[in-house]
């Protein structure tokens, strides 16, 4: 039975060292070492021998079945790299050839206008506060010194949904909402960023969708001075530093006295060119110390707090600061126009 043994063994080193996988390789272990393998078969015949030729035959099965295995994991090694090596250079990459273009996205040049006047104000020590698109008449007139009857609540100009309920013609609801809900009326400084919706027919200049950024400062002894050195700030900010700002009279209904700024034009300098109409100024924004009546009619004391509150479109800013002609261009979503102003993003 030892002969019978060392054959065995013989017979399993030659197909191992034949074996060209590891599949094939497993095979040859269930073949020999399972329980219906001619190794097993063999351990079942040690009841016919003697109690010395059981030792003996004994320790030479087991150091077949030792010697098996051995001989089977290191070959199993030996073709687990091979398979190895021969995966990694069917999968080499030549890193010579042309890469795959990627489309990139950027960020939307109102969004970019949106983003830098909010990092502007919140370092001015100002909240950032939004409100719902969808408004009570309450809030997007009354609160706002716009009474019944006003001509700014005419249907024809906003989206009502019903006679108390209409799309936010302004950001200044956000304001009115922001001084009632301060029930302690403390100190106001914020900026109200969001949509907006007028009707409109849409052109190169309007848009019956747009955004508006508004601010508001409410608190003891505000003046018209810390109004124009903000917007001083911002106007240096957006346009430049050598920019200047000129205040013209104006009339809105939530502000006394309102007030119109313009920045001396970026393009000519102040010289008259197509951009500024040979004026040498261009229209930013709106502004104004905010009406007596609003501070009442939000709760707070006209006799001991005052305030101012501005206004800007970011789609204007954006096409005076950008060269953008058409406002329509920021809503068509035509990759041409974005890639354009990411390419001129990436090189500033």
């Amino acid at each position: 039975m030892i002969e019978e043994l060392n054959t065995l063994k013989q017979e399993i080193k030659n197909k191992v060292d034949q074996t060209t996988s590891t599949k094939a390789l497993n095979e040859i272990r269930v073949e020999y070492l399972g329980k219906k393998g001619p190794i097993q078969s063999l351990s079942s015949k040690m009841g016919s021998l003697s109690i010395e030729e059981k030792k003996e035959f004994g320790r030479s099965l087991n150091t077949l079945k030792t010697e098996v295995n051995e001989l089977l994991e290191s070959k199993k090694q030996e073709l687990e790299k091979k398979e190895l090596e021969e995966r990694l250079q069917k999968e080499t990459i030549d890193i010579t050839l042309p890469s795959t273009e990627l489309t990139i996205g950027g960020v939307h040049p109102i969004t970019k206008i949106i983003n830098e006047v909010e990092e502007l104000f919140v370092s001015m020590g100002y909240d950032v506060v939004e409100g719902p698109e969808v408004e009570l008449d309450l809030y997007n007139f009354e609160l706002l010194n716009l009474p019944k009857g006003h001509p700014a609540r005419d249907s024809q100009d906003s989206f009502y949904i019903t006679d108390e309920v209409l799309l936010r013609t302004q950001t200044s609801p956000v304001q009115a909402r922001t001084m009632e809900a301060n029930k302690e009326k403390k100190p106001i400084r914020v900026i109200c960023p969001g949509k907006t919706y007028r009707r409109d027919n849409d052109d190169a200049t309007h848009s019956h969708q747009f955004h508006q950024i508004e601010g508001l400062v409410v608190d003891e002894n505000i003046s018209l001075a810390d109004l124009k050195g903000t917007l001083e700030i911002l106007a240096k900010t957006m346009f430049g530093e050598d920019r200047e700002i000129r205040l013209r009279p104006s009339f809105f209904p939530f502000t006394e006295p309102s007030i119109e700024v313009d920045v001396s034009c970026f393009k000519c300098g102040g010289k008259g060119c197509s951009l500024c109409k040979g004026t040498g100024w261009i229209e930013i924004l709106g502004s104004g110390m905010v009406h007596p009546n609003v501070l009442r009619d939000n709760g707070y004391d006209p006799e001991k707090y005052t305030g101012f509150a501005f206004g800007m479109g970011p789609e204007r800013i954006a096409m005076l600061k950008y060269g953008i002609t058409d406002i329509r261009s920021f809503y068509t979503n035509d990759l041409r126009f974005l890639n354009d102003f990411n390419r001129v993003e990436g090189g500033e």
